[in-house]
């Protein structure tokens, strides 16, 4: 089990949800969490809920120069914890341009935006600790999920190449793929979400797996090993399974 007294984390995607939730973990464990996303206010509010050290310093991962100030702001850290993310349920055939753009610059881009500034200073002083919340719809492409897949899928992948990278170092990598999260952003399906979590819930999933040395865990359990399984299927089954 990690010490997490003393410990820095910042959390990009603080506001509510999930990264809510593992800030009130973290806290209690002992580390001091720095909290960013747009919302400055409801970031102070969950600052002020939270028994540790907190701090806000707002950001907006889809502005480049709002991270640089960010992470400049923010200083020196032990690990980062990128949540930040948004999502629009809808297929190729609703296809909607404004949407599955913000879609790919916040989840995608926008961690390649936050990563730019923290994985150099970590890899320079050889420490640190990257914790990228990814997504199960990653994993293959399905109907109704123009946008948010292929963006999840983008992170994995980005992920995936910083673990190969910085394996052997003294920066830490992982990544967590969570199934459906009870959030303001699932709250837009209108169909049925089996395993459906409590962000609570999730946040204890993610912290067990931060004091692993593991690298990649994919919860809750039974709907992770059919989705991971999905992968192997030749395209003529798959398509007609999961249409």
């Amino acid at each position: 089990m990690t010490d997490w007294r003393g410990k820095r984390y910042w959390l990009v995607g603080a506001s509510d949800g999930l990264g809510e939730a593992l800030a009130g973990v973290l806290s209690r464990a002992g580390a001091e969490v720095v909290l960013s996303a747009r919302s400055e206010d409801k970031l102070q509010a969950v600052a002020d809920s939270l028994p540790g050290k907190a701090r806000v310093v707002s950001l907006d991962v889809s502005d480049n120069d709002s991270v640089i100030a960010a992470a400049q702001a923010v200083g020196d850290i032990d690990g980062v914890v990128h949540l930040a993310g948004v999502y629009w349920p809808f297929g190729a055939k609703e296809w909607d341009a404004g949407q599955a753009n913000a879609m790919a610059d916040v989840n995608f881009t926008g961690l390649v935006r936050v990563m730019g500034q923290v994985v150099p200073k970590m890899v320079q002083k050889d420490d640190g600790h990257i914790v990228v919340i990814s997504s199960l719809a990653g994993l293959r492409g399905m109907p109704g999920s123009i946008g948010y897949a292929a963006s999840t899928a983008g992170t994995m992948s980005l992920v995936e190449c910083m673990y190969a990278d910085l394996r052997k170092t003294g920066v830490k990598v992982q990544v967590a793929n969570p199934g459906f999260i009870k959030t303001r952003l699932s709250a837009k399906n209108d169909f049925n979400m089996p395993f459906l979590m409590e962000p609570e819930d999730a946040a204890r999933e993610v912290f067990e797996h931060m004091n692993t040395g593991a690298f990649k865990k994919s919860f809750p359990w039974a709907p992770s090993l059919m989705l991971r399984l999905r992968q192997f299927l030749p395209d003529g089954i798959y398509y007609r399974l999961f249409r």
